[in-house]
């Protein structure tokens, strides 16, 4: 019963995922932390798949964390490839919301906060920095929510060499919105 709940939790958390990049973060191009904003800055300037680099640069991560959390690694594998499948899948969203990049921000880090969450809560993740992020809330004591916002950030501060001040803090914006929205539906299932 347990890994349809988590199948399910996959989907689902996959397609939020999928809805707040394309719909959200693409058409303003606002990043998000983690491996998904490296994989959002290289669509901006190459225009590769967005899903498609996210698989790339998350494998070596997932394969390295087999060491440390092989109960975790084969639905960290699943999440990874259905939620880069969903990203790419939901491209098509790039064109149907129009919104500012405040409300692109807010909306966009409540979907993928949302989704990240409910693939935790079930024992899975998009195979990325959420993955290392849980790596390293179980062995210390800080809030999975809180690393995840760290690793975000740092990626988020790499980006700012590529951003305009504004798309820079509507992107901080969505990783802080997406990490306090991860720490309040995510909480202690981890």
């Amino acid at each position: 019963m347990i890994i349809y709940q988590r199948l399910l939790a996959t989907l689902i958390g996959s397609f939020l995922l999928g809805i707040g990049i394309n719909g959200f973060l693409v058409p303003n191009q606002l990043i998000d932390g983690g491996i998904i904003g490296i994989a959002l800055i290289i669509h901006y300037f190459f225009h590769f798949q967005t899903g498609i680099m996210m698989f790339l640069l998350c494998l070596p991560i997932c394969i390295l964390a087999a060491k440390h959390e092989k109960g975790t690694f084969f639905s960290s594998i699943q999440g990874l490839f259905i939620s880069s499948l969903f990203i790419d899948l939901l491209s098509p969203l790039r064109t149907q919301f129009t919104v500012s990049n405040l409300m692109s921000a807010l909306i966009g880090g409540v979907l993928i906060g949302t989704g990240v969450a409910l693939m935790l809560r079930y024992g899975t993740s998009t195979g990325g920095t959420d993955l290392l992020a849980k790596i390293i809330a179980k062995t210390t004591s800080l809030d999975i929510a809180i690393v995840i916002i760290l690793i975000d950030g740092l990626i988020v501060a790499a980006g700012f060499a590529f951003l305009e001040i504004d798309r820079f803090l509507y992107s901080c914006l969505a990783i802080v919105t997406g990490g306090l929205t991860t720490s309040l539906l995510a909480r202690h299932q981890y």
